[in-house]
């Protein structure tokens, strides 16, 4: 079960004094150190990321524009989008494996199916809330990139 809680300002919100694009960028700073420390390779993505040397150019100009809203709302996008892969990985070993009675299988898939549907409105709500941020910025000229 998940909890989602929809805060109107989020760039007030603090955890220990520090705001959550703060941490945010404190934690993907660690991540991306680590995995650089252990020379673990990662996949090439779409995720905004914020500071950093390894960034290209493009990169850094494309996330300068965002406000801390809009990034969090890809993060918890992409966040998503990884659930989804895992449930619907979950829902294919459902599927493939043997159980004692149909209803048993049926019970089982069903459950992953209603977890899939409840992760899928999760990100239609993500995309309407990020969708609106960025339509508050494209009076102001803001570039939005439709590239996935």
């Amino acid at each position: 079960m998940s909890l989602t809680i929809g805060i109107s300002n989020p760039a007030a919100v603090t955890i220990g004094g520090k705001t959550a694009a703060t941490i945010n960028a404190i934690s993907a700073a660690e991540a991306d150190a680590s995995a650089e420390a252990l020379g673990i390779e990662k996949e090439e993505s779409n995720q905004v990321r914020t500071g950093g040397p390894a960034q290209e150019e493009s990169k850094t100009e494309s996330s300068d524009n965002l406000s801390v809203t809009v990034k969090m709302l890809l993060k918890r996008m992409q966040e998503l989008q990884k659930q989804m892969q895992e449930q619907q990985q979950q829902l294919a070993a459902a599927q493939a494996a043997s159980y004692p009675t149909p209803e048993a299988k049926s019970q089982v898939v069903m459950s992953i199916q209603g977890q899939i549907a409840q992760t899928s409105g999760e990100m239609m709500q993500v995309s309407a809330a990020l969708l609106k941020e960025m339509s508050k910025g494209s009076s102001s000229g803001n570039l939005v990139s439709t590239t996935a």
